[in-house]
């Protein structure tokens, strides 16, 4: 043991070369060393094991028994090590393996269907979990591998995470098609007036995220309602005369109709967070590669794959 520790890479490399080349100066040119400096690291090699290891014959050296057999070895080890370096190749045609996401009620709608489509469609043999993100335990699930990748917005997310925003997204004020409210431009003041129902995916109360804009304004939002899901609001909305903020990315839908404003409605951005364990994770990187681009002509299904017995997306825009 006391041996093995006196050996080190460099003079494996030395050993290496010496029995490809037989030659001190070609030895010496290919690694950028001096003849002197070839020379002590093999005294050194020769007092580790004791042996000679290369006899001088003219110009050429003659390797011994030990040191060829030692050279198999070495070259062995070399391959191990350059391997430890060289990054694994990441083909996502053929990857395998599992991958934990957790997303917001808006992002398992506004993100995921693209995006698990384009994943089924490149990467086949990955197998993926879809969780309900909880705000609370976003960090410690990221942090120990129970989660690979969280999506939510910025707010939600702990300080100490990484993220990349992925889109920006603004909020349109909706109503029931059947509202008397259409037809009508409403000023900020009528809209702050008006019975309101809430998003609240983290927390069962009477507040919005969107409270605090309208104080700027000096007005504060008559909210009656709260519920737990952007997929449940429609629904409400449809049978009510509330109004309410709605992603517009989730837009159009049959149950709501946008209102006639006239001013800007509020933005949010939508990201996706990773722990910092996992930077250099190559599947991480991809997939948050995935996330952040639109899908392109590339990534579309392919034609004649879709059953003739599915029917397209209800919402499906060819232009």
């Amino acid at each position: 043991m006391n041996g093995i520790n006196r050996l080190d890479v460099k003079q494996m490399r030395v050993l290496e070369a010496l029995l490809r080349e037989r030659n001190l100066s070609r030895v010496a040119a290919d690694m950028g060393l001096t003849q002197q400096a070839i020379s002590e690291q093999l005294r050194k090699l020769r007092a580790l094991f004791d042996d000679r290891l290369f006899l001088r014959q003219g110009n050429a050296m003659t390797a011994t028994p030990l040191a060829l057999e030692l050279g198999e070895k070495v070259s062995r080890i070399l391959r191990d090590i350059d391997a430890l370096l060289t990054p694994a190749d990441f083909t996502p045609a053929t990857y395998e393996g599992v991958v934990t996401i957790s997303a917001t009620d808006y992002a398992s709608q506004a993100i995921l269907p693209d995006f698990l489509r384009r994943v089924r469609h490149q990467t086949p043999s990955l197998r993926l979990i879809v969780k309900n993100v909880r705000t609370d335990q976003v960090e410690r699930q990221l942090m120990t591998g129970e989660l690979d990748l969280a999506l939510s917005f910025p707010d939600f997310l702990p300080p100490s995470l990484p993220y990349l925003t992925l889109f920006e997204d603004r909020h349109i004020c909706v109503a029931s098609p059947c509202s008397p409210l259409h037809g009508r431009t409403l000023d900020i003041a009528e809209i702050a007036a008006l019975p309101q129902l809430v998003i609240s995916p983290s927390r069962a109360d009477l507040k919005g995220s969107h409270d605090q804009w309208f104080a700027r304004q000096g007005l504060e939002r008559h909210i009656v309602m709260s519920v737990p899901s952007f997929k449940a609001a429609p629904d409400v909305l449809y049978t009510t005369d509330l109004i309410a903020f709605y992603p517009a990315s989730l837009l159009p839908n049959p149950k709501v109709a946008p209102l006639e404003v006239d001013f800007a409605t509020p933005t949010f951005e939508a990201a996706v967070a990773w722990h910092p364990r996992t930077q250099n994770s190559t599947i991480h990187r991809w997939m948050i590669e995935l996330l952040s681009r639109p899908a392109s002509d590339a990534d579309a299904q392919p034609p004649g794959e879709r059953s003739a017995d599915f029917p397209p997306p209800l919402w499906h825009d060819d232009a």
